[in-house]
């Protein structure tokens, strides 16, 4: 399939995705290799288009409904599911998570976690791989972009950290 025409076909799968597609799954259904892919994506992002990387895949970027906010948290590494869970399950999406590096400034990774599977994911992955967590360059504190119905629902999140000793005070 020429690439053109296989960039048409991404784009129009991932306006129609509601989880991140991944590079190795394009790959497999479009016969090419895992690397034509990240560079049709490169390809696309060049172009304009609005995508956005997370650990488990591709998304669009676009407006979501309901509202976003920042927390800051902080725990060690051993924490970091129970972290994720909190917030799922009071109702949060965790868009990204983000720390201030010394040298390098605000870096941010995209999550997009949004259900137990997606923390289960995440955990595997973190688990079966030789990666940090961010959390680990800043003595754990870190911020999370939640995405959230309502401002109970952002309370509700924000006290069942602070019971679990998870969100950050001074």
């Amino acid at each position: 399939m020429e690439g053109n025409k296989r960039r048409d076909k991404i784009l129009n799968q991932l306006q129609k995705a509601e989880k991140p597609i991944s590079a190795s799954k394009f790959a497999q259904q479009f016969d090419v290799s895992r690397q034509i892919i990240v560079g049709d994506i490169a390809l696309m992002r060049a172009a304009g288009v609005a995508i956005k990387a997370t650990a488990r895949g591709y998304l669009l970027q676009g407006k979501r409904q309901g509202k976003l906010s920042q927390i800051v948290v902080q725990h060690d590494a051993t924490q970091t599911q129970t972290e994720l869970r909190i917030i799922v399950e009071n109702g949060g999406e965790i868009v990204d998570v983000i720390v201030d590096h010394d040298i390098y400034g605000e870096l941010t990774g995209n999550l997009q976690i949004k259900t137990i599977e997606d923390i289960e994911a995440f955990m595997e992955k973190y688990r079966s791989s030789n990666a940090s967590l961010l959390l680990e360059l800043t003595n754990g504190i870190h911020l999370h972009t939640i995405a959230y119905e309502n401002d109970e629902t952002l309370m509700k999140i924000k006290a069942a950290l602070l019971k679990a000793g998870i969100l950050y005070q001074e």
